[in-house]
């Protein structure tokens, strides 16, 4: 089985920063595609940003110039640093990761819990 685990929620003011770490373990063979994605109170999940396993970078338009999206392969990790955060940013962010556990067929999705980040003054 596979499990995701976030860190790094909080509240911040306008302006400010906050990094997010998720961290994937269990069985896991080979990690595809990572990303992050948010859900608004009363609004539908929106993704923020996702890299391939090589490196490709995507960033919704809100996010792009202020959120970084990052990982290790070694580690099974990815983060999201976020800077200039408004309150708009406020949500729900949920790590999500394609992966497969055997060698023997392709990757499947897997969810974090989701971790709250709210910016407020």
């Amino acid at each position: 089985q596979v499990q995701l685990v976030e860190s790094g929620g909080g509240l911040v003011q306008p302006g400010g920063s906050l990094r997010l770490s998720c961290a994937a373990s269990g069985t896991i063979f080979r990690i595809y595609t990572m990303g992050w994605y948010r859900q608004a109170s009363g609004k539908q999940r929106e993704l923020v940003a996702t890299v391939s396993r090589g490196g490709i970078l995507n960033y919704a338009d809100s996010t792009k110039g202020r959120f970084t999206i990052s990982r290790d392969n070694a580690k099974n990790t990815v983060d999201l640093q976020m800077n200039s955060l408004k309150p708009e940013d406020t949500a729900v962010y949920y790590c999500n990761a394609a992966i497969a556990t055997t060698s023997l067929r392709g990757p499947q999705t897997y969810w974090g819990q989701g971790t709250q980040v709210s910016v407020s003054s």
